[in-house]
C-alpha cells in the first residue's frame, strides 16, 4: 500500500475490508462484486470490520469477508485506504481495502448482515450507500480484477554484518528475524501463497522456512537473486524474476536489500508502474500484481507485525 496515504491522519481505530469479486461470464464486466446489507444501519457496503488483537490489515480483511459474506477469499492488490472520523467519538477510523477473489463458501443471513448481492461493478455506484465506498470502487476498477500475485520478501533481521565472524553467506537470522519469519506466514497466506523461492543465502532461506513448512513445499534456490550475483549480472536476476512470475501459483521470493529496489525500479519502468514510497526494511514484502504478464500494481507491506493504533485524543 502507498505509505504516503498513512500520513493523512493519525488513526486510532483500525479496520480492513475487501472488494470481493468472482468471475461472471454473463456479466457485462466479466465479474461480479459483493455488497452486504447491514440492518442496523440499513446500508449497502463492502465487507469490513475492526482488527482483532494480533491481526494485520490483510488478516482482518480475510476474516471479515468470511464472517460477513460467508466466503473464503484470496487477496490481490491493495485498493484504497480511507480515514474518517467516527460519529459521536473523538476518534479517527482507518480502513484498508484489498481486492479479494472469492474461493468458496455460501452466504448465510445473520443479525449483523442480512443480505448479500453480487452486482457487476459498472452497475454498482448507485447501490453503494457512502461516497467513500464509491471512491473505493473507482480505485478497484482502475486495474483488472483478475491479476496474478508475486510476493517479494526482503529477508528478516540477521544481526550486523560487521559483527559476524564466519562466512557472510551463512549468516543466520537473529531473534527478531526469527520472529519476523514466523509473523510473515499468516500474512503471506492471505494472498494464497503456494510456492517458495529464495536467494542462496542462509538469512534469506531461513526467512521463508516457516512458510515452506506450513505449505509442505521445498524452497527453490535462486542464486541469481543474491546481492553478489545480481551486482555482477543484473540482467540474469531480472530475467529469472520474470520467469518465476510466469509460473502457475502464487510465488513467494526472498531476496536482499541491494537487489529488491533496483529490480523493482527496472520492472516498474519497463511496465509503466509508479512505485509507492517504501523503506524496504528487513521483513517487508512487496505485493506485485500482474495481468497478462505485465506488472500493473505494486504495494508495499512495511512489517509483518500488527500495527499499534495511535492513542485516542483527550
Amino acid at each position: 500500500m502507498n505509505s504516503t496515504e498513512s500520513a493523512v491522519a493519525k488513526a486510532n481505530v483500525f479496520a480492513a475490508g475487501a472488494v470481493l469479486w468472482r468471475p461472471a461470464p454473463a456479466s457485462p464486466d466479466g465479474i461480479e462484486v459483493a455488497l452486504i446489507h447491514r440492518p442496523r444501519y440499513d446500508d449497502w457496503s463492502f465487507p469490513k470490520g475492526k482488527f482483532e488483537p494480533g491481526e494485520t490489515a490483510m488478516m482482518a480483511a480475510v476474516r471479515e469477508v468470511a464472517e460477513e459474506a460467508g466466503v473464503e477469499c484470496v487477496l490481490g492488490r491493495h485498493v484504497a485506504r480511507v480515514t474518517y472520523p467516527v460519529p459521536g467519538h473523538r476518534r479517527l477510523k482507518r480502513v484498508d481495502y484489498w481486492a479479494a477473489r472469492a474461493v468458496e463458501g455460501e452466504f448465510s443471513s445473520s443479525d449483523e448482515v442480512d443480505k448479500l448481492l453480487w452486482i457487476p461493478p459498472s452497475r454498482m455506484l448507485n447501490e453503494l450507500s457512502y461516497p467513500m465506498d464509491r471512491r473505493v470502487l473507482r480505485q478497484f476498477q482502475r486495474v483488472p480484477a483478475d491479476t496474478e500475485t508475486l510476493l517479494l520478501v526482503r529477508h528478516a533481521k540477521a544481526g550486523r554484518r560487521k559483527r559476524y565472524k564466519g562466512d557472510d553467506r551463512k549468516r543466520p537470522l537473529d531473534d527478531v528475524g526469527r520472529s519476523q519469519a514466523q509473523a510473515l506466514v499468516p500474512n503471506l497466506l492471505t494472498f494464497g501463497a503456494t510456492d517458495v523461492h529464495s536467494a542462496d543465502r542462509t538469512r534469506c532461506t531461513q526467512t521463508v522456512v516457516p512458510l515452506a513448512a506450513k505449505l509442505g513445499v521445498e524452497i527453490s534456490d535462486e542464486p541469481t537473486l543474491s546481492e553478489e550475483a545480481y551486482r555482477d549480472d543484473p540482467a540474469a536476476g531480472r530475467d529469472r524474476m520474470r520467469k518465476i512470475a510466469d509460473k502457475n501459483g502464487i510465488r513467494v521470493v526472498c531476496s536482499q536489500g541491494k537487489v529488491i529496489p533496483d529490480l523493482l525500479a527496472w520492472w516498474a519502468e519497463q511496465d509503466g508502474v509508479t512505485l509507492p514510497p517504501a523503506r524496504n526494511r528487513k521483513g517487508s514484502v512487496w505485493v506485485l500484481s500482474l495481468h497478462d504478464g505485465k506488472l500493473v500494481a505494486a504495494d508495499h507491506l512495511d512489517s509483518p507485525f500488527p500495527e499499534s493504533p495511535a492513542p485516542a485524543a483527550d
